[in-house]
């Protein structure tokens, strides 16, 4: 795998693309949580071990105080700020259609991957638009319920979406977690959930499980 060239689009990113000599690849576009950047998930995305996988990892719009960038602001906990999600939400979705027209992806196997503040925009991309994706990695966020969103809830019928949460999370509490388990297992997606004995982080013990899930939902 190299790293590529990027194209010109609506976000900053990196991309990782196959040495293959396949014309399209599956992909995953990571989303880090705030206060990070386009390097943070890459690694984690690439410790997966999936053959002829194209990773895509954007840089959110607005930088956070604290260093690092974010994907919007909080009013509250559990609740963005509704201008600033606005916002980024439009530069991803139009960087989704870049990146499908800009890179050999298979445009049937894009899966998102969110940690924090990114496991919401994916939700919030892709719950949207479910017919774009081939599932949702979930890394300790939740569904952004309390916003304007329409989730096209009654599209989502064996939708994938893993979904891992540690149970001593501090920052984003499980019940977040568990809500989103409900919510999409009440639409009749197809849910993975795991709880883990850790804080606000993405384990080793994480990485295994989604190593198998990721190579499960390709396969299908």
């Amino acid at each position: 795998m190299k790293q590529g060239t990027s194209i010109p689009a609506a976000l900053e990113h990196l991309v990782f693309i196959p040495t293959s000599h396949e014309k399209k690849f599956p992909a995953v576009i990571a989303l880090h949580g705030r206060g990070a950047d386009e390097r943070d998930l890459v690694p984690v995305v690439l410790a997966l071990e999936i053959p002829n996988l194209l990773v895509i990892s954007p840089r959110a719009p607005f930088v956070f105080p604290f260093g690092g960038y974010a994907w919007y602001g909080l009013e509250q906990e559990g609740v963005p700020e509704p201008a600033t999600m606005r916002t980024s939400l439009g530069l991803l979705r139009k960087f989704v259609e870049e990146v499908k027209a800009g890179y050999p992806v298979d445009t049937e196997r894009v899966m998102l991957l969110g940690f924090s503040q990114g496991t919401v925009m994916a939700y919030g991309t892709a719950l949207v638009d479910p017919p774009k994706f081939r599932g949702v990695i979930a890394l300790s966020g939740y569904i952004p319920v309390k916003s304007d969103l329409h989730l096209r809830l009654d599209e989502l019928s064996d939708f994938p979406v893993f979904i891992s949460h540690g149970s001593n999370d501090p920052l984003i509490p499980p019940r977040f977690g568990r809500e989103a388990a409900k919510i999409l297992m009440e639409a009749r997606a197809k849910v993975t959930y795991h709880e883990y004995p850790m804080g606000h982080e993405i384990s080793e013990e994480t990485v295994q499980d989604l190593k198998e899930w990721v190579r499960n939902v390709l396969r299908a």
